[in-house]
């Protein structure tokens, strides 16, 4: 091998180090691997709701790096926006905030991680499937009654069932799917599944 072809190997070689290495610090990086010790401090255990943002989205009472509370974002769920900044808030986005706070706030819950799969999305909240003390975990109730999409940008270990009952709600005409039009479906579900409501 010439000594000019094995330099150009060594470089596209550093290159690609470089490159996975800038990944691994970024928040893509953050988005598909697992942090270290989230299992240990959260999977299985019971905490306080303290404060929820919106339907997908809540705070529970323990501190999470150097933030007085960790927040929590819901596994394979997406309910309408209502504090995105430069979004208005969509349609039924206010319903699936309150069906949250009175099913969840000052509630005693329990998370499960998503076993072999990441912890954290790109914003650093947390990513957990929440059992509610009557025992129905929040992500199901939130698509089975029509407050919430099932995200299907994202492959998690429920992510077929949560089509499943998305499909049963929609059926059903249950909560937002009674009345939602094309037009208010979160963007990356027309692009995902453009004749979702062509069909109806």
């Amino acid at each position: 091998m010439s000594r000019r072809r094995r330099n150009g190997i060594m470089i596209l070689g550093l290159l690609a180090a470089a490159v996975f290495i800038a990944l691994d610090h970024s928040s893509v990086g953050r988005w598909w691997r697992a942090e270290p010790g989230d299992f240990e401090k959260y999977h299985a255990k019971t905490f306080k709701v303290v404060n929820v943002v919106d339907g997908d989205t809540f705070d529970i009472d323990i501190p999470d790096s150097n933030k007085i509370h960790t927040r929590v974002r819901l596994w394979g769920v997406d309910t309408p926006e209502t504090k995105e900044p430069n979004m208005p808030v969509q349609y039924f986005g206010p319903e699936a905030t309150e069906f949250t706070e009175k099913s969840a706030l000052a509630a005693e819950v329990t998370l499960y991680l998503d076993e072999g799969n990441r912890t954290r999305d790109p914003y650093s909240r947390l990513l957990a499937y929440i059992q509610l003390p009557d025992g129905n975990f929040l992500n199901e109730v939130l698509i089975s009654e029509g407050y919430a999409y099932a995200d299907l940008r994202f492959r998690h270990s429920f992510y077929n069932k949560y089509q499943q009952l998305q499909g049963c709600a929609r059926s059903l005409k249950r909560g937002l799917w009674e009345k939602v039009s094309r037009e208010q479906l979160p963007e990356w579900l027309q692009r995902e599944k453009p004749d979702l409501l062509r069909k109806r």
